[in-house]
């Protein structure tokens, strides 16, 4: 499907979630029966509103990091963390807003929040509110309190399950709404969805799919620090194995076990689209990343994947400019090797900056590149060493400007940025300055908290 519709159609889906409880609770009649209480006329009015809406946000927020690589390609892995944020926060504000409108109804309402006393519909909503604060803070404060990713995430999984489980608890127990044919058959839809979504991706995907079995055929290393993973897909006994098809710049989650408890962690795949194997060129900075330059040959591996918008396989365009810091260079190696295979006559600049000459990876392949597509390489070295004539320093306007060349404007051309946060800010602030269109502006970073 077109990356557009795409969008439209999964823009439609969350617009749906978003909307549809709250519109039928204003234009339907058949609310009128339910019993509700009529006390607190417009605030109770605006109770029930900003409940549902909290509801249907809470939804959002679940359904978009769970791992659905339509709308990772719809949107690209930053954009659906950003939302899945921005939910985040909306469902605290309406559900605080909703908590001020049921006491501005009627003031004695505040006694609700007393879980000695208070009837299950309250204790529920409580026990909810308060998970809501706890995963709020515990995201704001992962930073400064250096906890690990996979504390943070389990930690983040459990409070987020005690906020879906409460809230829904507190819907049955309120038993109104849900008594409407229309709005009921709604919260069941919601249900159903929340199962289908959780159920794939804590279940079916890393338990029982086995299209994410992989084999391992090489580990090759590449300097000290850097292995690329050579991978292919599992055959079984009698059956072949998988296909398993990418775009160039996609990445995926990779675990050593099959379980929903296993460590994993996501790496950006630098292989060809075309090539029979999948490569993953890592950098070992940590206990997964040296297990996974330990693994022996024939050994088996688990990938999540593909994911992600950051690939020049969208559109059309005149040409790339691709910056790369580090192993950032692995989503461009892929679409380097996949434009190989394709014999794609459009210029490609790629700019790859390292700290020292023993980081700048794949200098062999490049030069070999060179030969078969319209590929020119700018090398940049953070901090020069003696005997080094290229590019130095930071990415700026003069670097990139000379990198363009006078063959294509800078509105001409898609611009793929990867690599450490000054990078990416100095790249978008330079790219700013001469021009170039932000719907052309591509970047990766695998902040998935």
């Amino acid at each position: 499907m077109d990356q557009r519709l795409l969008r439209a159609t999964w823009l439609g889906g969350l617009g749906a979630i978003i909307c549809a409880p709250t519109f039928a609770y204003l234009v339907l009649p058949s609310v009128a029966f339910l019993g509700l209480p009529t006390t607190g006329g417009l605030w109770h009015q605006l109770s029930t509103i900003t409940g549902l809406l909290a509801l249907s946000a809470l939804v959002c927020a679940a359904v978009l990091p769970s791992r659905l690589r339509s709308l990772n390609r719809a949107f690209g892995i930053e954009s659906v963390i950003d939302l899945h944020r921005f939910f985040g926060v909306a469902t605290a504000a309406l559900v605080f807003a909703h908590l001020a409108c049921v006491v501005a109804a009627e003031p004695a309402n505040i006694n609700l929040l007393d879980l000695t006393t208070a009837p299950g519909r309250a204790r529920a909503a409580t026990v909810s509110t308060l998970a809501l604060v706890a995963l709020a803070v515990l995201t704001v404060l992962r930073t400064q309190a250096r906890l690990s990713y996979e504390l943070w995430k389990w930690s983040h999984v459990t409070l987020a399950a005690v906020v879906l489980g409460s809230a829904a608890l507190h819907v049955l127990l309120l038993d109104q709404l849900v008594r409407d044919a229309v709005i009921g058959t709604m919260f069941l839809l919601f249900t159903l969805l929340l199962v289908l979504v959780l159920g794939h991706r804590w279940v079916w995907r890393p338990m029982i799919d086995p299209s994410t079995e992989f084999v391992i055929r090489d580990v090759r290393r590449e300097n000290p620090t850097v292995s690329t993973l050579v991978l292919a897909p599992c055959s079984r006994a009698g059956q072949q194995a998988t296909s398993w098809a990418f775009a160039p710049g996609q990445f995926a989650w990779i675990r050593l076990d099959r379980s929903v408890m296993a460590e994993e962690h996501p790496f950006t795949i630098a292989s060809s689209a075309h090539s029979d194997a999948t490569e993953f060129t890592i950098r070992h900075t940590g206990d997964f990343t040296r297990a996974l330059r330990r693994l022996p040959v024939g050994s088996t591996v688990w990938v999540d994947g593909p994911h992600g918008a950051f690939t020049n396989d969208v559109g059309t365009s005149a040409g790339f400019v691709m910056i790369a810091g580090g192993v950032g260079i692995t989503p461009m190696m892929s679409m380097l090797r996949t434009a190989a295979h394709r014999h794609d006559t459009r210029p490609y600049r790629l700019v790859v900056v390292a700290s020292a000459p023993q980081d700048l990876l794949f200098r062999t392949e490049l030069a070999q590149l060179r030969q078969l597509l319209d590929l020119e390489v700018t090398e940049v070295l953070r901090r020069p060493v003696e005997g080094w004539s290229g590019h130095t320093g930071d990415i700026g306007v003069e670097l990139l400007s000379a990198v363009l060349g006078g063959g294509h404007q800078a509105a001409d051309v898609d611009y793929f940025i990867c690599g450490p946060p000054a990078l990416v800010s100095d790249a978008l602030s330079s790219l700013d300055i001469l021009g170039a269109p932000i719907d052309r502006i591509h970047t990766e970073q695998f902040d998935l908290a």
